[in-house]
C-alpha cells in the first residue's frame, strides 16, 4: 500500500529510541526524508547509519526540544537541508511521575518544558512551511494517563492532558490549512525507560515487561513497531480524513476511549 509519503520531510523528536527510532525508520523506508533529533549524538549517528545503509534520506540534528532555541535550530536545519517541513512527530519524552507534594516547581517546569512547550514551539515553527506547501501533519506523541490519570501520576498525566488539549484545538484552527493534527495516546510498550528501570532494579527486563503485561487485556506489552505503524497511518495520505483524534496504543488498558 502506497503511503504517499516519498519526498515528504519529516521531523521525528526522541528519534534515537524506541517508539521515534521505529517511526523515523518506518518513514525513511517509505521514502520520506527524515530529520531525526536526540540530545546525544551516539545514539543519532547509529540511527542515521541505519537508515542510510537501507537506502533511506536522514539528517540528523543534536538537540535538547526542552530549550526553545535547540527547537528553533531544529527547524531552521530542516529547512536548510530538505526545503521545508511536512510531517512533525513529536515524540520526546519520558514518564515523570510522583506523589503530588513530592513534586517541585522545578520538576514541573522541567516536564512542560520538555512535553508540552517542546511541542507548542515545533509546531509553532513548522507551521510557516506546512501552510506555503499546501498542508501538512502533525502527531503528538501522549499516553493513555492524559485521558485516565491516575494517583500519583503527576506532573507526566497534567503535561500529557495538555497535549491532548492543544491537538484538538490545533486541529480545527489549521482544518482551512489542509493541516492535519492528532495525537497517539501510549501504553505499555517496550521502552529505553522501562529497561534503565530494570537495570537500576536489578531485575531482568523481560521479567519487568511480564509482570507489566498482567495490566493489560492483550495480555503483554506493545512493540515500537506497532506504535509506529498508527504513527505513519496518520502522517500518510490514507488518513485525509482524520483530524484532531486520539488514539489509543494500549492493548486494551485504558477504560476510556
Amino acid at each position: 500500500m502506497d503511503l504517499g509519503l516519498k519526498d515528504k520531510v519529516a521531523v521525528v523528536t526522541g528519534g534515537t529510541q524506541g517508539i521515534g527510532r521505529a517511526t523515523a525508520l518506518r518513514l525513511a523506508a517509505e521514502g520520506a526524508k527524515v530529520v531525526v533529533t536526540a540530545r546525544g549524538r551516539e545514539r543519532l549517528d547509529a540511527v542515521v547509519a541505519e537508515i542510510r545503509a537501507a537506502g533511506g534520506t536522514v539528517h540528523a540534528v543534536a538537540a535538547d526540544v526542552a530549550l526553545a532555541d535547540d527547537c528553533a535550530r531544529i527547524v531552521d536545519e530542516t529547512l536548510r537541508a530538505f526545503g521545508g517541513v511536512d510531517v512533525l512527530v513529536n515524540n520526546a519524552g519520558t514518564a515523570r511521575i510522583g506523589a503530588f507534594e513530592s513534586v517541585t516547581d522545578e520538576a514541573w517546569q522541567a516536564d512542560l518544558d520538555l512535553k508540552l512547550f517542546a511541542a507548542i514551539r515545533l509546531i509553532r515553527l513548522a507551521l510557516p512551511s506546512m501552510k506555503a506547501r499546501g498542508g501538512g501533519r502533525i502527531v503528538n506523541v501522549t499516553n493513555i494517563g492524559a485521558k485516565q490519570p491516575g494517583a500519583r501520576t503527576m506532573p507526566t498525566t497534567v503535561s500529557r492532558a495538555a497535549g491532548l488539549a492543544m491537538t484538538k484545538a490545533l486541529s480545527r484552527e489549521y482544518a482551512p490549512y489542509g493541516i492535519l493534527v492528532n495525537t497517539v495516546c501510549i501504553g505499555l510498550v517496550r521502552a529505553g525507560q522501562h529497561e534503565a528501570r530494570a537495570a537500576r532494579d536489578g531485575v531482568d527486563p523481560e521479567a519487568l515487561y511480564a509482570e507489566m503485561a498482567k495490566t493489560v487485556p492483550l495480555g503483554r506489552v506493545g512493540e515500537a513497531d506497532e506504535a509506529a505503524d498508527v504513527i505513519l497511518f496518520l502522517v500518510s495520505r490514507r488518513s485525509s480524513f482524520v483530524t484532531g483524534s486520539s488514539i489509543n496504543i494500549d492493548g486494551g488498558a485504558s477504560a476510556v476511549f
